[in-house]
């Protein structure tokens, strides 16, 4: 049975060996820094770090921090990143349920809109897509720009024209991007 609970700093150590075997080499130190930066970075809106426990231990990670656009302070957003589940608890649905908690977290919230950086074919099952993220520019380049997309999470109308988000510090890094 799985758990997703709120991650503490308590949790550093796990969640790094999380990414550091979810992730290739080439990556997979980055991705765990990420991860432990968001775990305490002091935002306006907070970063949402969760955690998944199978039998007591640490089997994914996930966060979720806000983003602004420029001249709209009644506007909420989040991005999803990182996300990671140790290799050998991969296809339980882990990635799912931490995604699920969050996203209703989010709404309840009155978060407007989620943003992911990721595989269409995966994110899409939960209802992301480039269409809702095409009047938000990254703040970065992107390598893949097909997988930039996004999903509203209230009724709350997009920008009426192109704007650029920007985000947290620690996703403030181009080779993230």
């Amino acid at each position: 049975m799985t758990r997703i609970r709120v991650a503490t700093p308590r949790d550093r150590e796990n969640i790094r060996e999380v990414y550091l075997r979810a992730f290739p080499e080439g990556e997979s130190r980055i991705v765990a820094a990420l991860a432990i930066n968001l775990l305490t970075e002091e935002t306006r809106c907070g970063t949402i770090t969760l955690v998944a426990e199978m039998d007591g231990t640490v089997a994914g990670h996930i966060a979720f921090s806000p983003v602004t656009v420029e001249n709209n302070g009644k506007w909420k957003g989040f991005i999803l990143a990182p996300l990671g589940v140790k290799p050998d608890c991969q296809g339980r649905r882990i990635g799912t349920e931490l995604i699920k908690s969050g996203m209703r977290r989010l709404s309840g919230d009155g978060v407007d809109v989620l943003f992911v950086y990721g595989d269409p074919g995966y994110y899409g099952k939960f209802g992301f897509n480039a269409d809702t993220a095409s009047g938000y520019l990254p703040p970065y380049k992107l390598q893949y720009p097909f997988a930039w997309q996004a999903i509203a999470l209230n009724d709350r109308c997009p920008a009426a024209s192109t704007v650029k988000i920007a985000c947290v510090a620690s996703l403030s890094d181009p080779d993230l991007w």
